[in-house]
């Protein structure tokens, strides 16, 4: 399997805690540390979309989950007891541990449901593998394997193309002369969203304290600035001209200093 750091995100909704399951999870005694436990396990699964195992062979123990959730060997055992019978994880006979709600925490799409409708195959396929008794129905591991990760990939762009509209629109306020947004292509967008809001929002800074005064004419247009004009203002090709504010703040002398007058 790709070890695609890409995939390496959870994504809690605000009232996580408010789910049946996590009320029920975290009213038991120990609860809160059963909680602590299952955050821990939905992140070391999504190196495998969801299915908890030390390598691609073989699974996790009780010791070894103990030592990386950093609780003893017997809550471990406990925790993973509960969270079985709440249905938030399946251990398969060989091991395996699937995040059965692993697939609501990975984003958002029009796909969302299909994705989730893959990720139960995928666990029945395993199940099936295990026991000879797969369906002929069943599409290959191969295949379904595929599809949650051209899923995935969807909605990681999706999600990426909307944060980057999302800092161009910041952008586009804050710069003074708005005109020909729309020749600002995504490709410069990613460009822009690449070096960062807070260095971009000082690029505009920047030179809007050079135009204080200047007439709007000779302010660059945004598509301009968005395309090219920004890169003298960057921090590392950015030096503050302090020659005429120290002239400036120097005091004139009369030429009399000094002479009793």
């Amino acid at each position: 399997m790709a070890d695609d750091k890409r995939y390496y995100y959870l994504k809690l909704k605000d009232n996580f805690f408010d789910s049946d399951a996590m009320i029920v999870l975290e009213s038991m005694p120990d609860g809160y540390l059963y909680s602590n436990i299952l955050l821990k396990l939905y992140l070391r699964s999504l190196k495998f979309k969801g299915k908890l195992m030390f390598n691609e062979r073989i699974p996790y123990n009780s010791t070894v989950l103990a030592q990386v959730t950093r609780h003893n060997v017997g809550v471990v055992e406990k925790a993973l007891k509960v969270l079985q019978e709440l249905g938030l994880i399946e251990i398969l006979d060989n091991g395996a541990i699937y995040m059965i709600d692993i697939q609501n925490f990975i984003g958002t799409s029009s796909t969302e449901a299909d994705r989730k409708k893959i990720y139960r195959e995928r666990i029945e396929l395993e199940k099936g593998q295990m026991s000879g008794q797969m369906s002929d129905k069943r599409p290959p591991k191969k295949e379904i394997e595929k599809e949650l990760e051209l899923d995935i990939d969807k909605d990681q762009k999706k999600n990426n193309k909307a944060e980057i509209n999302s800092m161009f629109e910041t952008l586009w306020k804050a710069y003074p002369k708005k005109e020909g947004k729309g020749q600002v292509k995504d490709k410069q967008k990613k460009v822009l969203y690449n070096i960062g809001p807070d260095e971009m929002l000082r690029t505009i800074e920047r030179y809007k304290a050079e135009k204080i005064g200047v007439e709007k004419q000779y302010i660059k247009n945004g598509s301009t600035f968005f395309n090219s004009g920004y890169i003298d203002y960057l921090d590392a090709n950015y030096e503050l001209d302090l020659s005429n504010a120290e002239k400036e703040e120097k005091p004139k002398t009369s030429g009399y200093e000094g002479r009793g007058y």
